[in-house]
Formats: C-alpha cells, structure tokens, sequence
C-alpha cells in the first residue's frame, strides 16, 4: 500500500459497506448490512468511533440528512466513501490477492 495510513479490521469492513449502501450509509444501516453480510453484531457507538477515524483519515465525507418522524425529528449524519477512501480499499484487495495468489494449497 502507498502512504503510512492503515485499515485496521473494522474500519475496512465499515469502509466496505459505506461503499455497498451508497448515499444512505447511517450508523444503523452500516451495522445492519455488516451483520447481514459477516454475520457479525457490533455496537452502534463502535461503528460511529470507527466512522469518525474513517473520516478524520479521508476515507469517507459525511453530510447531514433531513429529519424524520421516527428519528423525534432528529437528522442523520449520511456518510459516502471518498475516491480516496476506494483507491485504499482497491489496494488492500490488490495486496490481499498478492499474497492468497502465493499461497499453496492451505
């Protein structure tokens, strides 16, 4: 990978499913959809900490969204993968290949 800036294990897997949500990526949907898809149950306030190292390292942009009845009126923060943030996740996949590619037969 280029630069000094590393994912550690949840917040490429938070990355990933701000990439696969989309637009809409809430700390509710992306701990929905990262159960969905790992079968793995983690805190809402572990997904915001982790959302909030993401975006301080440039990996996702956030924006607030309109409020809702069953949110008692409250917004959202909406998050959205940055081309920086899909440029790292390209090149943990592309060095993850690398390495699965030289190994045999485990």
């Amino acid at each position: 990978m280029s630069g000094r800036i590393y994912l550690g294990e949840l917040e490429e897997l938070i990355l990933l499913m701000v990439a696969l949500i989309g637009t809409d990526a809430y700390g509710v949907s992306i701990a929905t959809a990262l159960e969905e898809q790992t079968g793995r149950v983690i805190t809402i306030s572990a997904v915001h900490a982790a959302l909030h190292r993401l975006e301080d390292k440039g990996f996702v942009k956030s924006k607030m969204g309109g409020a809702s009845m069953e949110r008692g009126g409250r917004r959202k923060r909406l998050f959205q993968i940055t081309t920086y943030g899909r440029q790292t996740l390209e090149e943990v996949r592309d060095v993850r290949d690398l390495i699965w590619a030289q190994i045999q037969n485990i």
